[in-house]
Parts: structure tokens; sequence; C-alpha cells
């Protein structure tokens, strides 16, 4: 998928960015004692992180660096860098899992939980008010006007996720023809994700065998930033009595991480049945959650799948709506599942017609509950074994593959998008010249628009906030010059 290297790649992005500060930016940090961070000090910090959690997986990992490691000194540079090595190889969102690592070392399980919880929670409330004004009043010309402008904006970004994840995985002819496979598989031949991952991850360990050196991938972890001063939690700080492993803890949490998620769909079961909405909400987004390797963008071609194609909880172009919404929002841009869930509860009242609003509701936070449980119980059912043996996690074979795969599948997503996008009444078939028919009917503007957004983030790295806003806005001034 676009998996573990995507991960490596948001690190890489911010380290980079902290090398390349002056000294004299830096703090200076005298060596001191430092006073205990006490439970509600760290939950006013989580709760204000998950509202200026913009920028992605990279800036959010910036921030927290930049406050956990250089300002409060909460932890130091190695333990920061050794809690993301584990989350990075985890499915899920990783800057969200690093938030419930650090949350959990300080503050035991209940840390771990708020941190986790607060860093979600702005966000999807927000996402809750986006995608009510989105229903209730999307046909309005001011509105649908801005998401005229914002969908080019979507293109450009899932073609530059792409694009950047390419460039960085794919280095040799194998690779590329991992990458080429995939984007065949998923887009002419419409195999679905997790087999196309099953068997990227099985040429991967063939290839690790009997040609390691083309699977071979650098960490990129090591950062030349010295930190200066000591931290709460220092480098050689001893590892707290609850972070020590045992597979007796191991496996209660297991237990109890499970225990939860059957009694959650049981009660969605014994309540709607198997084959209601909720029920089927609480599944695909437990599946959806285990296939997470590397964030929304490796995971988004199988929502799209379940959500549009099989479920038809919303349409291909109210997923483009709603992945330009989660961009515009802070925490992690997963959290459009919040607004997959809602329109599905909104097309599909469960409660009856005249309760959309409340049936959407319930529906936005089933699909969030089951999309977020996981990374909880991965992180306290593994953190304590990382903290134990502090080894290095290292890429595998297997992953590079998934990784070369999902290249190609988000490339075929950006061309499913462009398409619903620059054609939005469909293709002409049946025409002599069919590529002549096809080019006079392209909406250019959207085309233009999308090209310009790609040529900006390429060239000269604009944020993804900055292009979505400048986008909607050039969008409702050519609805308004129309």
């Amino acid at each position: 998928m676009r998996g573990i290297l995507q991960k490596l790649l948001y690190l890489i992005v911010y380290m980079d960015t902290l090398n390349s500060q002056p000294d004299s930016l830096k703090p200076e940090l005298p060596p001191a004692i430092l006073p205990p961070v006490t439970l509600a000090q760290a939950t006013l910090y989580w709760l204000k992180l998950g509202c200026i959690s913009f920028g992605g997986p990279a800036g959010q990992i910036a921030i927290m660096h930049r406050d956990l490691v250089e300002q409060k000194r909460w932890l130091s540079e190695k333990r920061f860098l050794h809690a993301l090595n584990y989350c990075m190889v985890l499915p899920g969102p990783e800057a969200q899992q690093l938030a419930v690592y650090i949350g959990w070392l300080m503050h035991r399980t209940w840390g771990g939980i708020i941190a986790g919880t607060l860093f979600v929670l702005p966000s999807f409330f927000l996402l809750l008010l986006l995608a009510w004004i989105y229903m209730a009043y999307g046909t309005l010309p001011a509105v649908a006007a801005v998401l005229y402008g914002i969908k080019p904006a979507v293109v450009a970004l899932v073609g530059f996720a792409s694009y950047r994840i390419g460039s960085r995985i794919l280095k040799n002819p194998l690779l590329w023809t991992i990458s080429i496979l995939a984007f065949s598989a998923i887009f002419i031949f419409h195999l679905p994700f997790p087999l196309i991952i099953f068997i990227a991850a099985v040429m991967g360990y063939l290839g690790g065998r009997y040609a390691p050196k083309q699977f071979s991938a650098g960490s990129g972890h090591h950062s030349k930033h010295a930190q200066q001063g000591t931290a709460l939690i220092d480098d050689d700080t001893a590892i707290p009595a609850h972070a020590i492993f045992s597979w007796r803890k191991f496996a209660m949490i297991l237990l109890i991480g499970i225990s939860i998620w059957l009694v959650a769909m049981l009660i969605l079961f014994m309540q709607y049945g198997w084959e209601n909405t909720y029920t089927q909400m609480g599944w695909f987004f437990t599946k959806a959650a285990l296939l997470t390797f590397g964030g929304a963008y490796a995971v988004l071609p199988y929502v799209y799948q379940g959500a549009v194609e099989n479920y038809q909880w919303l349409s291909a172009t109210q997923m483009i709506d709603g992945l330009a919404l989660g961009e515009t929002t802070p925490g992690p841009l997963i959290i459009v599942i919040t607004f997959v869930g809602f329109v599905g509860g909104w097309t599909h009242p469960v409660l009856g017609a005249d309760a959309a609003l409340i049936s959407a509701l319930l529906a936005a936070t089933i699909a969030t509950f089951f999309t977020f449980l996981p990374s909880f119980i991965f992180i306290f059912m593994g953190a304590p074994f990382i903290e134990t043996t502090r080894g290095n996690l290292k890429l595998t074979a297997p992953l590079t593959a998934i990784t070369a795969a999902v290249v190609g599948v988000i490339a075929s997503l950006a061309l499913f998008f462009a398409y619903h996008v620059f054609w939005p009444a469909g293709f002409i078939n049946d025409s002599t010249d069919w590529i002549a028919a096809n080019l006079r009917t392209i909406d250019k503007f959207s085309a233009v628009l999308a090209i310009s957004a790609a040529f900006v983030l390429i060239r000269y790295k604009v944020g993804v906030i900055s292009v979505i806003l400048s986008c909607g806005t050039l969008g409702l001034a050519w609805k308004l010059l129309e």
C-alpha cells in the first residue's frame, strides 16, 4: 500500500524542515530539573493540538516535535523517534497514534485515550457541521460554486500524492512493474483492493528472498538535530512500570479490545440486524481501519469500492466533495470517513425519513468509532514491547512492494476523480472521432484549475489549505462571471 514508506516520507519532510532552521532559531534548553506534567496539563495540550493540527501527518508530527521535544521537553528526540518508528509500521493514522503513544507513556492508559480522542474530536465535530451544511444547503448556487472550484483541487492533491510517493519508492524497473500491475488491476480489471495488496505482499516476499537489492529501502530516520538539555522522559530515563511488557498484559489488552468491538457490533446486530446500514458500517469501517497503512490516500480506493460501488451510501461526486472538506479540517485526513458515514446515514435514514439528521449523526459516529478503535488497541498492546526492547523497526520487502502497488492504486484514483470532474456528464461514446468529441466536451475550467493546482503543489510546495481555499474562491468567481 502507500504504506510504511509514505509514513517515512512524512518523517523525512518534517526532519528536513527542522534541519533547515538556523541554529539561532532553535531554542536553548538549559539543563534543569523539569517539573512533572499533570494529566490536566497534558489534556489541555492535546485539546489544543487537535484544534491546530492542520497540514496532514507531516505538519502534525512537526508540531508535536516542536512542542514536546524542543519547547516543553516532555520527551527526548530519541524517545520521540522511537515511538514514531512503531507508529509508522501500524495501519491507521500515524500522527494520531503517536499522540496516543506519548499520552500513554506519560499518563498510562487514560493519558493515551485522552490524547488520541482529543486529537480527533475537534475535526470530527467540524466535519459533522460541514457535512450537514453540504447535505442541507449544498445545492445553493454559492455553495455549489465553491465546491465546483474545490473538486479540481482534489484531483491535483490525489495525483500529487501518487507523484510524491512514486518519486521516493519507484527506484528500479521491478518496483515500477508492480506499480503498473496494481494500476491495471484496479483501474482496468476492477480487482478488490485487499486482493491487490495481498498479491503485492507475496511478490515482495518472494522478491526479498530472490532479489533483495531491488526491495531495499533506507530508513532515513536519523536526525542531525542534536537536542540540548534534558527532557522529562530522557534517553536514559527508566521505563515506567506500566510500560514494561508482559504477555499477560498483552493478552489482556487484546481481549479487552476485541470485547469492546464485539459488544458494539452485537448491539448494532441485535438492534438492527446484520444487513442494516449501521451494522454494515461497523463491519466495513473495521476492515478499512486494518487496511490504512500510510493514511487516508492509501485506503480511499477501498472506501470508494465499498461505500460508493457496493453499499451506495454516497455518490462518486459526494466522495470527492467529502475528501475536499476533509482536507480543510484539522486532524487526520482519514476523518473523511466521518463524512462518508454522515452522508450514508442521511441517504439511508435508519430511523426514518423524518429523522435523517439524527440517522446521519449516528452513522457518522459509528463510522468514526470503528475506524479509530484499532489504533488505540495497537498502541496499548504493542507500545510496552517497543519500550521494553527499544529495537529499531525496519522496512521489509513485502511492505516495499505494497508501497509500490499503492502508487499505482492512488494514480488510478486520481484518474477516476479526474474523469468525474472533467466530464461530469460522462464520455461521448457514439462518435466516430471519439477523442475529438470528448476533448470538446471537457470542462476546460476544471482541467486548467487542476493542472494549475498540481503545478503549484509540485513546483512551489504550496500548502494544501491554501490550494483548497484558492480553488474554491476561483470556482465561485468563475460561476459569478458565467
